[in-house]
């Protein structure tokens, strides 16, 4: 008999960093509220349908549903209201994508100014890293500037 030892599926991805950022007119706090909410996403991505939550806090998972049928299952890894800072992984999804780690920032600029930053590492199952790059890059970006619109 095969001796069972512990292991997982679980890695970080290698790969460039893909960031998107944007400066909005809002204070830090109110901007956080929106973009650090784990299970909100919804509000400026319109691609979700919806998003369900098992648990709360560091560890909770969030199932990500698509209008087109894809869904994106994902751990908060860590979170720091004070800091204004998440990070999460990718455990199962269907779009392709073999691993995917993402961390969510937002630092105040001032009193009335803020800036909200998304950062994201993958690795792709069928397509180059070149191409998965340019295709997360444009929905990270598109998403933030979905948020600068909602702040108007």
């Amino acid at each position: 008999m095969k001796e069972l030892r512990p292991d997982t599926l679980i890695r970080n991805p290698h790969g460039a960093p893909v960031v998107a950022s944007v400066e909005i007119a809002c204070e830090a706090a109110r901007l956080w509220r929106v973009v650090g909410h784990f299970a909100g996403f919804d509000a400026f991505i319109p691609a979700l349908s919806h998003i369900e939550m098992t648990g709360t806090g560091v560890g909770a998972l969030r199932t990500k549903f698509f209008h087109d049928g894809h869904c994106v299952v994902e751990q908060l890894n860590s979170r720091d209201d004070e800091a204004m800072c998440m990070t999460w992984t990718t455990l199962y999804n269907t779009l392709s994508i073999a691993r995917l780690w993402a961390a969510m920032n937002v630092q105040a600029l001032g009193a009335r100014r803020s800036r909200v930053t998304w950062t994201l590492i993958g690795e792709p199952v069928d397509s180059t890293q070149a191409e998965f790059e340019r295709f997360a890059q444009a929905f990270i970006d598109s998403a933030l500037e979905n948020v600068r619109q909602m702040f108007g």
